[in-house]
């Protein structure tokens, strides 16, 4: 498999362009795909100085409802007119809120209803082909992230907590398995737990933001020690484990996780390529 980030938080090149979102590239032998659009067509550009080929892309993937994953989708839709779109029905049928620097909106708002025959739906699981499957995580034995608890979405009786009922992850494989988190919402000790029990296979590699955002003042999230103990027992659980995060997951919380999981661990950004 190969993998291009197009877009996220970080770059290290001033050809490519950053910006709060993610989306990645994936090509495998049969497919190629992309893993969520990040918060505009910025994304459309980076591909071009990459050598990405959007109009070639089969599959796009959406892990949740929020604008910096799925922001990107109405101009691919517009560039792209083969791609199937594999979301959950509540990512695109829910208004999303967020309370970080002051109560804010951060949802998608536009119509879909054109592209509809692209749409694939899952609800809790879909086998795709022998090497996609799409889930829903219903392991909730380790503790979610604390930055949950800033994020809301409209119901009929007003805002209530995010239960994350829109989020999917993605993995990628037969045997070695590469899996796409999304943002992690619903914890990634929790993610990888749900594939262990429903798969019983190897995970080679895990992509995407853990939701391990770095404390500032008057915003308080996991402690040091909190996540030294999610990295302490990444590092038990799953020693031959490659981990790849950046987007929604701070410096000082990579920084963290590298003291415990040392070569098996890397921060992408923005025109971040890797084999795999």
């Amino acid at each position: 498999m190969k993998i291009v980030v197009l877009s996220d938080n970080r770059t290290q090149s001033e050809a490519l362009q950053p910006e709060h979102g993610l989306c990645i590239y994936l090509e495998t032998n049969k497919y190629t795909c992309l893993l969520d659009t990040g918060a505009s067509d910025l994304f459309i550009h980076n591909a071009e100085k990459t050598g990405v080929d959007i109009q070639a892309v089969d599959f796009v993937f959406i892990s949740h409802g929020h604008a910096d994953h799925i922001g990107g989708l109405p101009a691919f839709l517009a560039v792209n007119n083969k791609a199937k779109i594999v979301l959950s029905k509540n990512a695109i049928s829910q208004s999303f809120f967020s309370s970080r620097n002051g109560l804010h909106p951060i949802s998608l708002d536009f119509d879909f209803s054109p592209y509809a025959e692209r749409f694939i739906f899952v609800n809790t699981e879909m086998v795709l082909s022998d090497e996609i499957h799409v889930f829903s995580v219903n392991v909730n034995k380790d503790p979610l992230p604390k930055t949950n608890t800033t994020l809301f979405k409209q119901t009929e009786n007003g805002l209530i907590s995010d239960d994350f009922d829109h989020e999917l992850v993605i993995s990628f494989g037969t045997d070695n398995l590469f899996v796409y988190t999304g943002c992690a919402h619903k914890g990634l000790l929790n993610i990888l737990s749900s594939i262990s029990l429903s798969f019983a296979k190897k995970i080679g590699t895990v992509m995407g933001g853990f939701h391990l955002p770095d404390s500032k003042s008057g915003q308080e999230f996991e402690t040091i020690a909190e996540i030294e103990d999610i990295g302490s027992q990444l590092q038990k659980i799953y020693p031959d484990t490659h981990f790849i995060t950046g987007h929604c997951s701070g410096e000082k919380a990579f920084k963290l996780l590298k003291t415990k999981l040392g070569e098996h661990i890397d921060l992408f950004y923005t025109g971040y390529s890797r084999i795999i």
